[in-house]
């Protein structure tokens, strides 16, 4: 375990206020709502309009090259902010235009302009909400407010999915990004609700005083063995998981064309419901039992549900298969900004921390989607299945015998 010093400004900071905490529940809440339409709904939407499955993983790839090259400068904006508030409000504004730009019209030059600019609001939008929340609750508490926010997001996410697979099946899968857009008034409203004087700029970028050397901060973070051994676990994660629903939604919309938009939102929300009922619980264990015990359990989901997707795809029973994602989604969305919180202690790069595993995670993401979109092509979805099972299942070895456990004395 490492050990910190204790920090003062915890005890003798003021308790955010109800307004704050509420607030802060519903902006996660609708900003899920907002995210939603992006991702598989998207493989959907340009399935439908005849792109190829290489063309469709490019574009796809590209939320993940942006992740690669956006989220440590992401990161580094969050950190250099005076309001993480007003950051988060440009970043949602920004994916409620490009959910237009998608819904006018299938062309290329559109679709790759609009992946662009909701990418690289993305970029921003995970440090920012880590940040406002370690800022309101601090180190001490951040491991059940997390929790809370993965609950209020997964929430979100199902609303959102039923929504748009209704939409997508008596209307057309445009109406997704219609939807997408819409919900971008009720998500500065909540964030709004967040009080700024009460998100404490010192806790909220990771330190307990002013940054007298930065550089030596920076150093400390650049050489720091445990960031470095969690980067490659998610980016091996991420590498396995990214492809895995797109690919499915391709398959099952050629086999069922007015079904798929359907099966894609269930196979959203099963998992969602899973991460809302067990994100609180995860939040709670990962204080007393550890970190490690619990990524082995998310990492450890994804080979089993790599192998279910290449030899069980029908669609009765991939949406019984996404509750091995809604494991995994639990623990890390919860465990994630909670191990980062635990290395970057103290540095005052926090958000830059964030940004280091955001860019492992682009990394992985951007390689995943089109490896998995060539094998397919070339030898069939079952040996892209298979391929990414063998690379989930490093991601868990990596874990069992490289990564430390972070939980602080």
């Amino acid at each position: 375990m490492t050990q910190f010093p204790d920090i003062k400004a915890n005890a003798t900071s003021p308790h955010p206020s109800r307004r704050s905490l509420v607030g802060l529940d519903w902006f996660t809440f609708f900003l899920a709502d907002v995210q939603t339409g992006f991702g598989p709904f998207v493989a959907v939407y340009l399935t439908t309009a005849q792109w190829t499955q290489q063309d469709i993983g490019f574009i796809l790839s590209i939320t993940g090259i942006i992740g690669l090259l956006g989220r440590m400068p992401g990161g580094a904006l969050v950190d250099a902010a005076r309001s993480e508030r007003n950051v988060a409000a440009i970043a949602v504004v920004c994916i409620g235009i490009s959910a237009l730009m998608l819904a006018a019209w299938p062309l290329f030059p559109l679709v790759f302009l609009s992946t662009v600019l909701s990418s690289s609001a993305n970029c921003v939008l995970a440090p920012a909400i880590g940040a406002i929340s370690l800022g309101l609750v601090g180190h001490f508490a951040i491991g059940p407010r997390l929790g809370r926010n993965a609950r209020f997001a997964s929430l979100g996410t199902v609303v959102a999915a039923a929504a748009m697979g209704v939409g997508g099946y008596f209307f057309s899968s445009r109406s997704v990004f219609i939807i997408t857009a819409l919900l971008l008034g009720p998500t500065l409203i909540a964030l709004w609700q967040i009080r700024s004087g009460e998100v404490d700029p010192t806790r909220a970028h990771g330190g307990s005083k002013p940054l007298v050397h930065p550089e030596q901060n920076l150093l400390r973070l650049a050489l720091n063995g445990p960031l470095l051994a969690f980067a490659v676990c998610n980016l091996l994660f991420q590498l396995a998981n990214a492809a895995m629903l797109p690919l499915m939604g391709s398959i099952l919309t050629m086999r069922s064309a007015n079904w798929a938009t359907v099966l894609i939102a269930a196979c959203i929300i099963v998992p969602q419901l899973i991460v809302a009922a067990l994100s609180p619980w995860v939040g709670r264990r990962a204080d007393k039992w550890g970190r490690r015990p619990l990524l082995l359990i998310g990492f450890g989901a994804l080979p089993l549900r790599c192998l279910l997707f290449a030899y069980m795809p029908d669609p009765s029973f991939v949406v019984f298969e996404q509750i091995l994602d809604g494991i995994s989604a639990a623990v890390l969305g919860v465990l994630v900004p909670l191990v980062v919180a635990d290395i970057s202690r103290n540095t005052g790069r926090f958000n830059l921390a964030q940004g280091v595993i955001g860019t492992a995670v682009g990394i992985g993401a951007a390689l995943s989607t089109s490896f998995a979109g060539y094998v397919s092509d070339h030898s069939g979805s079952q040996s892209a299945f298979l391929d990414l099972a063998a690379i989930a299942a490093c991601g868990f070895a990596f874990v069992l015998f490289v990564m430390p456990e972070t939980r602080p004395r």
